[in-house]
């Protein structure tokens, strides 16, 4: 199995074009490299900053208390064979941010990582290093769900052309970071994690803590990148979702950001949603009694294996649903990559080993919408 070099943002394959339709992202980065220079810089520059930085000493820059730390881990969910990939994530995260800061490591694993592993992982690091195994009960069907049935939907997924449809443990993990992943027993003594996939990309010098800035800020999720999700993997999520808020419109707060993930009439999934595989969460927002019910909601409607529901959405619209807009931050300086999306400050810049005009907040049309929504929404 591969699922963890997937990625939950794994439909960076494919992208959803400006009019609705899907193209190989492969295609169009050919296509837009004969774009007329007039259109291309439109779309460059129009709707973003010019990549100017800013001093490294401006206030405009985050600063926290260097003396202070919050119960937070780096989260990794891996299998033996991703070794080298998770070294070179280490690496790089131990040279931009850990170095300095020394948060521990908690690995996963729906099996038992080897020797090897695990000495080559504490070894990259002065911090501590926990190697955990994910409970069965976490990593299969629920009761409730035959084999049979989740053959023949993938079966139907392979040849309806869903991306990682017919994947059995892309299913499980998706349920399981969506539902699973904040019961395990060694996150319990933390309050906030980092999410790190192997063979990531961390660009730039991160010189102030992101777990103090959250915690002194309220915050609950951030994240990097957001995009649109693939429709055909969701088909029922929306109105699942739907059902849900009717049930328990009582329990759910007012101020909300419900206006940045639907259409203009507020009745339709506008499929942004935050790429999962970057995220710093706050584990308060995931263990709360509205995201487990909602999570549950969701489980009990079996789209996370009749369908293939990923987490990103699921938390999106979670996040959506129970946090306001001054919970959820973006972190514009935080330089990423992971598979063939990046996102490269273009102000914000410590120290940049990247080309903000390739950022996928603005370098296609595509793939700016959910940005550029963002934007305006938090603005609003």
């Amino acid at each position: 199995m591969h699922w963890q070099r997937l990625g939950i943002g794994a439909f960076a394959l494919t992208s959803v074009c400006v009019l609705g339709l899907l193209c190989d992202l492969t295609e169009w980065a050919s296509y837009s490299q004969h774009l007329p220079s007039r259109v291309t810089q439109h779309f460059l520059l129009a709707d973003s900053p010019k990549p100017i930085a800013i001093s490294k000493n401006s206030p405009l820059m985050t600063t926290t208390d260097p003396s202070r730390r919050a119960k937070a881990a780096i989260a990794v969910l891996a299998q033996n064979s991703d070794l080298q990939a998770v070294l070179l994530s280490m690496q790089r995260m131990e040279q931009r941010f850990n170095g300095k800061y020394q948060y521990p490591y908690v690995f996963l694993n729906d099996e038992e990582f080897d020797t090897e592993f695990r000495d080559r992982t504490s070894a990259s690091t002065q911090s501590r290093t926990l190697y955990g195994l994910i409970p069965e009960e976490h990593w299969r069907l629920p009761e409730w769900l035959g084999q049979e049935q989740f053959d023949a939907a993938r079966h139907h997924m392979q040849h309806a052309g869903v991306l990682y449809g017919a994947k059995a443990s892309y299913h499980f993990m998706c349920r399981f970071f969506s539902g699973f992943f904040h019961k395990h027993p060694l996150l319990q003594e933390f309050d906030y994690y980092w999410r790190m996939e192997p063979d990531v990309h961390y660009y730039c010098d991160l010189d102030y803590d992101p777990f103090v800035f959250m915690e002194d800020q309220g915050i609950q999720y951030g994240f990097v990148i957001t995009v649109l999700e693939l429709p055909n993997t969701i088909p029922s999520l929306w109105n699942t979702t739907k059902a849900f808020v009717q049930k328990h419109a009582q329990q759910l707060p007012q101020e909300n950001m419900m206006k940045f993930v639907t259409s203009s009439s507020g009745q339709d999934y506008n499929l942004c949603h935050f790429w999962s595989n970057f995220e710093i969460g706050s584990f308060k927002f995931l263990r709360s009694k509205q995201y487990q019910a909602y999570f549950e909601h969701l489980d009990q409607a079996n789209g996370f294996f009749l369908e293939r529901w990923g987490d990103a959405p699921v938390h999106s619209l979670a996040a959506a649903m129970l946090l306001n807009k001054s919970q959820v931050h973006h972190f514009q300086d935080i330089g990423y990559r992971h598979n063939s999306f990046t996102h490269c400050p273009a102000r914000l810049r410590n120290n940049c080993a990247c080309d903000a005009m390739k950022s996928v907040d603005f370098h296609t049309p595509s793939f700016g919408v959910c940005h550029k929504r963002w934007t305006e929404f938090v603005n609003s």
